[in-house]
C-alpha cells in the first residue's frame, strides 16, 4: 500500500497489529495485492468522477450565476488529479502518488480559501469560510479507502487538517476586516453577544475551524484502522488463495473445499484402507529416445493433463508425478464409501481418453501411446512428512503392490490389472460392480514380482 510521510510509523504504534503476520515478498500475495490496489484506484476514481460530477450539478442550484464556473473549473482539476493518481498508484512505496494526493486536497483547499476571481461580489474574506465548503473534503476521504490503505486514509486527515488550518490563519492575517460592520452589529445585538460573534462577517469564527480539523481528523484514524483491519483481511484472503490454488494441484475441488474448512486435517498420522492407482506410458524411453526434447516435453504434459483431469473428475487425489507416469489415490485424505469404484472408473477412463487421443495423433501422423495401469486396495499409512518443507505422504504395502501390478501390465501385454482385493471391496461399495469390472478376467495365483505370494488379479 502507498506509503506516508514520517508520521506514518509514530501513528502506526496506535492501530493494532495484526494477528497474523503476511509476508509481503511472496510472489503469489503481492500479485493478489496488486489486483486487489488497482482495482481499489479504479474504483475510487469512477467514486470521484462521479461525486464531482453531482457537485457540479449541486453548486449550480446553490449558486445559479457565471461565476460558478470558477468551482467547475476546480472540480475539474481534481477529477484529472484522480486519472494521474490511480496511473501513479502501486502497492509498493509510490512518492509520485502521495504527492498528486498532497496536490489533489492542496487544490481543494486553495480553491475554498482563495476568493472567486469571477464574482464581482465584494465582502469581506472571512465569509469565504461561511460556506461549509469543507465538507467536501470527506468526499476525497471516503474515495481514499477504496484504495486499501490505511496510511492514504490517515495521510489525507493529516494533510488536510494541517493544509485548511494554514489555510484560515493565513486568510485572518492578510484579511482587512471591513470598517464599522463589526460595531454595527454589536450594536444592533446589544443584548446577545454570542449571536453578535456568530453573525460578525468580519469573524474568521476560530472555534468552528479548530472543530472541523479535529472532527475530520478524528473519522480519518476511525476509518484507517478500519482500512488497517481490511488490509490485513486482504492479505489473509490472499493467503488463503494461495493455499487453495496449492490445494487444487494435488485433490479434486471436492476434497480441496472439505481441506479448507478444517483447520491443519492433513498433519494427524493415521492408518486408512484406500485405493492406489499408478499409470505409466510404455515404452516410453525408447519412445524418447532420439527425438527433440521438447516434443517429448509436450507430449508428457498432454499425458499428464488428460489424466490428471480423470483423477480428479473421479474424485482422487494427485499424489505425484512420476516422470512418464503418476501415482493417485482414492480415499485420501478422507476416506468416502466409493474409493475402490472411483479408482476402477478412473482406470476405464483413462484408457478410453488415450484411446481418444491415439486417434488425434494417428490422425496427426504421430504414434501412438501404450499405457499400463495398475490398482490395489488396501492398508496404508497417511500423514505429513519433512521438517520444514511438509509433503503429504501415503506409505504402505497397498502402494507397493499397486506399483507392481502396473510394472506387470508389460509382462502380461494388457492395459489394466485390478488386485482381487479391488474386486472384493468393489462388491460392497457398489451395486454397479458388473459394469465396472465389464471386459476383466480374472487370473488365479499370478507370481508378481516384487510379492512374496501369488495373488488373484483382474485384467483387461
Amino acid at each position: 500500500m502507498s506509503e506516508t510521510t514520517s508520521s506514518a510509523p509514530r501513528l502506526g504504534r496506535f492501530f493494532a497489529a495484526p494477528p497474523k503476520a503476511y509476508d509481503l515478498d511472496n510472489k503469489y500475495t503481492e500479485a493478489a495485492l496488486e489486483r486487489h490496489k488497482r482495482e481499489g484506484l479504479e474504483l475510487a476514481v469512477r467514486a470521484r468522477w462521479i461525486a464531482m460530477g453531482l457537485t457540479a450539478i449541486l453548486l449550480i442550484f446553490l449558486n445559479p450565476y457565471w461565476n460558478v464556473l470558477w468551482y467547475h473549473f476546480i472540480l475539474l482539476l481534481i477529477c484529472a488529479n484522480g486519472w494521474l493518481i490511480r496511473r501513479a498508484g502501486r502497492v509498493e512505496r509510490s512518492r509520485t502518488e502521495l504527492f498528486l494526493i498532497f496536490l489533489d486536497l492542496l487544490i481543494m483547499t486553495l480553491g475554498m480559501v482563495i476568493p472567486n476571481p469571477f464574482s464581482d461580489e465584494v465582502r469581506p474574506l472571512a465569509m469565504q469560510f461561511r460556506f461549509d465548503n469543507f465538507q467536501y473534503f470527506f468526499i476525497i476521504l471516503a474515495a481514499g479507502t477504496l484504495a486499501y490503505s490505511w496510511r492514504t486514509v490517515v495521510a489525507i486527515g493529516i494533510w488536510t487538517a494541517v493544509m485548511w488550518t494554514v489555510g484560515w490563519i493565513i486568510a485572518w492575517f492578510v484579511s482587512t476586516p471591513f470598517p464599522g460592520i463589526s460595531a454595527s452589529l454589536a450594536e444592533a445585538l446589544a443584548g446577545y453577544p454570542d449571536v453578535a460573534r456568530m453573525l460578525d462577517p468580519n469573524s474568521f469564527g476560530a472555534q468552528q475551524r479548530i472543530q472541523q480539523v479535529i472532527v475530520f481528523m478524528m473519522v480519518a484514524v476511525t476509518l484507517g484502522i478500519s482500512m488497517r483491519r481490511l488490509d490485513w483481511l486482504l492479505m489473509t484472503n490472499a493467503g488463503l488463495e494461495r493455499e487453495r490454488a496449492n490445494l487444487s494441484r494435488y485433490f479434486s475441488p471436492n476434497v480441496v473445499d472439505e481441506l479448507s474448512q478444517n483447520d491443519e486435517p492433513l498433519k494427524q498420522v493415521r492408518k486408512e484402507s484406500v485405493a492406489v492407482l499408478f499409470i505409466d506410458i510404455v515404452g516410453f524411453t525408447k519412445y524418447a529416445a532420439g527425438r527433440d526434447p521438447y516434443e517429448v516435453i509436450e507430449v508428457l504434459r498432454g499425458f499428464h493433463a488428460r489424466m490428471e483431469a480423470e483423477v480428479f473428475r473421479h474424485h482422487g487425489t494427485l499424489d505425484k508425478y512420476l516422470g512418464d507416469g503418476l501415482m493417485a489415490t482414492f480415499g485420501t485424505p478422507v476416506p468416502t464409501t466409493t474409493d475402490a469404484s472411483n479408482a476402477v472408473a478412473c482406470a476405464r477412463a483413462m484408457v478410453a481418453v488415450i484411446t481418444r487421443w491415439n486417434l488425434e495423433r494417428r490422425r496427426a501422423g504421430e504414434p501412438e501411446i501404450h499405457v499400463g495401469i495398475g490398482v490395489h486396495y488396501g492398508s496404508v499409512v497417511l500423514g505429513d512428512i519433512g521438517a520444514n518443507r511438509l509433503e503429504f505422504a501415503v506409505i504402505g504395502d497397498a502402494v507397493n503392490v499397486a506399483a507392481k501390478l502396473e510394472a506387470l501390465t508389460r509382462d502380461l501385454t494388457v492395459s489394466v490389472i485390478l488386485s482381487d482385493a479391488v474386486r472384493m471391496q468393489l462388491a460392497e461399495e457398489s451395486a454397479d460392480t458388473a459394469e465396472l469390472i465389464a471386459g476383466f478376467e480374472k487370473r488365479q495365483q499370478q507370481a508378481v514380482r516384487g510379492v512374496e505370494a501369488p495373488m488373484d488379479i483382474w485384467v483387461h
